[in-house]
Order: structure tokens, then sequence, then C-alpha cells
């Protein structure tokens, strides 16, 4: 074997430069590793406590709805208790009406009931509001229809047909009501109940 070829076949025994492994780079994956297999660990804890967090919020939000719809259920409860001996009343009215024929007494009695009964409305925040005279407004007034008169201005509630209602101020019904309007040009002046004035004779007038 010839010198050459004995020291190619030596050099090619040795290791190259680059294949040799670098210990300097092994703290640094392993560094790396075990802060990835700790983030992982993170997270796990963080989708666990967002499981919670969401199942928490569940059970929460099923509370209030169930809380709310119990709410509006009873909500009218107090009232109805209110409202309870109005109608035992009625009831000792139609007994007592069934066995006699005092319409006097009978009458009386549905004027308490109606009386304790507007009380027991009132308490609760509800109230009617005064229409006759006054001018027509279409936040409280429902205009049935209009007549000519000329006694009263133009726009005037001159007869209230169904009364309205505020409860807590809020108007929960409108009065339905007759609206004055201005007389047709050349007509008699109605009087106060929608007719003209009678005429007084020639020798009345002097």
């Amino acid at each position: 074997m010839s010198e050459e070829n004995k020291t190619k076949q030596e050099s090619e025994k040795e290791p190259r430069p680059e294949s040799q492994p670098q210990n300097g780079a092994a703290p640094v994956v392993n560094d790396l590793a075990a802060k990835l297999a700790e983030a992982g660990k993170q997270v796990e804890l963080y989708k666990d406590l967002m499981y919670r967090k969401a199942a928490e919020f569940e059970n929460y939000r099923k509370r209030a709805e169930s809380d709310a719809a119990s709410i509006v259920k009873f909500a009218n409860e107090s009232l109805i208790e209110e409202l309870l001996p109005v109608l035992d009343d009625f009831e000792r009215s139609l007994k007592s009406a069934k066995a006699g024929n005092d319409f006097d007494a009978l009458y009386r009695g549905i004027e308490l009931i109606y009386q304790k009964l507007v009380k027991n409305l009132e308490k609760q925040g509800l109230k009617s509001f005064e229409t006759v005279g006054k001018e027509f407004d279409v936040a409280y007034h429902d205009a049935l229809l209009q007549m000519p008169r000329g006694d009263v201005a133009p726009h005037t509630v001159i007869e209230e047909v169904e009364k309205g209602y505020t409860l807590n101020e809020k108007v929960i019904r409108h009065a339905k009501v007759i609206v004055s309007a201005a007389p047709p040009e050349g007509s008699a002046p109605a009087g106060v109940n929608g007719a003209a004035p009678e005429s007084r004779p020639d020798s009345e007038n002097g």
C-alpha cells in the first residue's frame, strides 16, 4: 500500500469537526424543554379554571332567569291580596241580593264595594283624572267625536264617555271623550246640551 493511500484511509476514519456534538447546547435544550413542560401545566391549569368559571356562570345565569321568572309570575301577588276582600264583599252582596228584594240595600252595598276597590287601587298608584272642561290633550284624551258648540271654546272636552287612569303618574288608559268644535258660520249658537237657545217673543224685547 502506498503512503498516499494509507494517509487517505486514516483521514477518513477521523471524525469531521462539524459532526462532533456541541456539548454547550445541551443545557439550553434541557432548559427549554423544562419551560415547555411548565407552560403545558399552566395551560391545563388555566383550561380547568376556565371550564369551572364557565360552569359557574351557566349556573348563575339559570338561577337569574329562574328568579326573574318568579318575580314576573308573582309581581301582582300583593295587589291580588288587596283585592280578595273586595271579591268576598261581591260574593256576599250577590247572596244577599238573591235572598231578598231590598234593592236600596243592594245599591248601598255595591257602592261600598266600589269605594273599597277604588281605595285599594289608589294604594297601588292608580288614579283617575278630570277631563270635562279641560282642553283636549292627546296625552290624556281619546276623542270619539266632535260636536259643534258655541258656548265653549273649540277643542274643549264637553263629555266623558270612559274614564282615563294613570298608574304612578303614567297614563295607562286614555279617557274617551267628546270634544267641542266651532259651529258653522251663520248657525245659531248651541246651548249647554247642544241645542239652540230658545228665542224670546218680540213683546219681551220691548
